[in-house]
């Protein structure tokens, strides 16, 4: 019985009027959340591969912050709208998120009170494990890092003293490696962290198992570290740089090529040299040192006749002392001989060179260059390109200026081989120009235009099919004049049970009403003969 209770209340000019504001109200919902739809905002990815800690973490302050968010990569990344992922980085950065999954020494501002010194130990090597690890997660190869410390305690023995050792697991990024440079330069820097730990007791291993850090000891002891084989490289390539610069505009471009093998040395040597040169004329010679000794010794044997007159003063002299054809020093009248003796030392100096030599690392022992030269383009008397070899002229010109660009030094070993040889050019491939409905932007300015063409189809057809008729059906409700008591009574009469009225009650109640509105009771009656009731 309440469904008729409901279609007669339909039925009426207030039901009719609730129903169509009913609709009305339900329309503009709808075209409200289509325009919302329209309105919904572009995410971007905020966060991604990252600990479950910190995702925790992550989703917590953006609910704080009143940020919507949502789940990607089956909740291994965090997206926000467009709008605000650099303001949402730049908040949860001040707060230290993410945090990587690695302890620092924030480890170290939770301490608790009355803590073992054991315990503090372990934080302690923790807080620098973890430290170890984002810095080496710096680096634009790897993903992550994972670093184990082995710090033994300190003994007051020293044969019983350890050498801390260090282990470095790499998680590399796909299709990422390390050279030679860079596992150094990691094994130095945690080398350098940990307090005499040696370099030797780092060992350095990726995601794969490999060894890293024997590569590079075993390349330093038997070869060129990495240094100097980037040195190498970089001199044979500003040597090919050189040449092709300068012959490129002679032949044109892509119409040379060349190659450089130097040989380095970067042997260390130093060498002292001791020369003498041979003896110059005393003249010319510097005098040292120079000694003179000179020494008269006189004769202690007696002189004369022996006998009384040896013992009388001397008579005096009637005759020249000296005597012609007597010898001055020559002793007078038996007196003693003297022996005169001078002698004369002089030092000069020595001409001598003393040289020390120390040669240079990375001194250039020898340069090789090959390069090949194409054939010039010529146009024949037909209008045809034709290949022509180069003359004889023409390649030792080249030849002279290949040189002189390399430095060539033929003391030293230098060689050098032009060739002048065609290029086998291949065949440029035509790569069909990709349509303009397969283009990227094209598409995603497509996809965007479709979205708001769909959202203004949508509004359309309920407006014009929903909303206009209702709003027009309830003008037209509201248009028309108040209805009579006699109206509100018949209303009331027909929203009564058929089984409350009796006979007399409705033939009284079809009179009043067919002799206050005629034109009802032949609705009425015109409804009966149509439908055969």
């Amino acid at each position: 019985m309440v469904p008729g209770n409901v279609m007669d209340f339909t039925r009426t000019a207030g039901g009719q009027k609730i129903m169509l504001a009913l609709g009305v109200a339900i329309a503009v919902a709808v075209m409200g959340a289509v325009w919302m739809w329209g309105q919904q905002p572009d995410y971007r990815v905020l966060f991604s591969n990252f600990s479950d800690r910190d995702g925790g973490a992550i989703v917590a302050e953006l609910e704080k912050m009143n940020i919507p968010y949502k789940y990607a990569e089956g909740g291994g990344a965090v997206l926000v709208p467009a709008d605000r992922v650099h303001d949402a980085r730049l908040k949860l950065a001040s707060q230290g998120l993410p945090k990587g999954g690695n302890v620092g020494f924030e480890l170290m501002e939770n301490q608790k009170l009355g803590s073992s010194q054991f315990v503090e130990r372990v934080n302690f090597q923790r807080a620098m494990e973890g430290e170890l690890a984002r810095s080496i997660e710096s680096v634009s190869a790897v993903q992550a890092a994972r670093v184990h410390l082995a710090m033994p305690k300190d003994s007051v023995f020293v044969s019983e003293q350890k050498a801390p050792t260090a282990s470095v697991l790499l998680n590399l990024h796909p299709g990422r490696v390390l050279d030679l440079q860079q596992i150094s330069a990691i094994v130095h820097l945690v080398a350098s962290s940990v307090p005499e730990l040696p370099i030797k007791n780092v060992t350095v291993v990726d995601q794969h198992g490999n060894l890293l850090s024997e590569t590079g000891k075993m390349a330093s002891a038997n070869g060129m570290d990495p240094s100097q084989i980037k040195y190498v490289q970089e001199l044979q390539q500003n040597v090919v740089r050189r040449i092709e610069s300068i012959i490129t505009p002679i032949v044109g471009p892509d119409n040379v090529r060349a190659e450089a093998t130097a040989d380095v040395d970067f042997s260390r040597s130093q060498q002292a040299v001791e020369s003498y040169k041979p003896n110059q004329t005393p003249d010319a010679m510097a005098i040292r040192s120079q000694q003179t000794s000179e020494s008269l010794n006189g004769s202690g044997n007696p002189g004369g006749v022996p006998g009384a007159l040896t013992n009388q003063p001397p008579a005096p002299a009637t005759a020249p002392i000296n005597a012609p054809g007597q010898n001055a020093a020559a002793p007078a009248n038996g007196a003693p001989a003297t022996n005169t003796r001078k002698d004369a030392t002089v030092n000069y100096e020595v001409d001598k060179t003393i040289q020390y030599v120390q040669q240079g690392v990375g001194g250039l022992k020898r340069l090789s260059v090959a390069v090949v030269v194409n054939y010039k383009q010529t146009i024949d008397k037909d209008g045809k390109t034709v290949m022509t070899p180069l003359t004889e002229a023409e390649t030792v010109q080249i030849t002279n200026l290949i040189k002189e660009a390399m430095g060539f030094n033929a003391e030293r070993g230098d060689s050098i081989n032009v060739v002048n040889t065609p290029f086998a050019r291949a065949e440029p491939e035509v790569i069909p120009e990709l349509p303009l409905w397969k283009q990227p932007g094209v598409i995603q300015m497509a996809l965007t235009a479709g979205k708001y063409l769909l959202m203004a189809l949508a509004l359309l057809i309920l407006y014009l099919r929903v909303l206009k008729p209702m709003l027009k059906k309830l003008s037209e409700a509201m248009a028309q004049p108040p209805a009579s008591h006699a109206q509100l009574q018949a209303d009331a009469g027909m929203m009564a049970l058929p089984g409350q009225r009796n006979y007399q009650e409705n033939l009284s109640r079809a009179q009043k009403m067919a002799s206050e509105d005629p034109r009802v009771v032949a609705n009425i009656v015109k409804t009966w003969v149509g439908s055969n009731e």
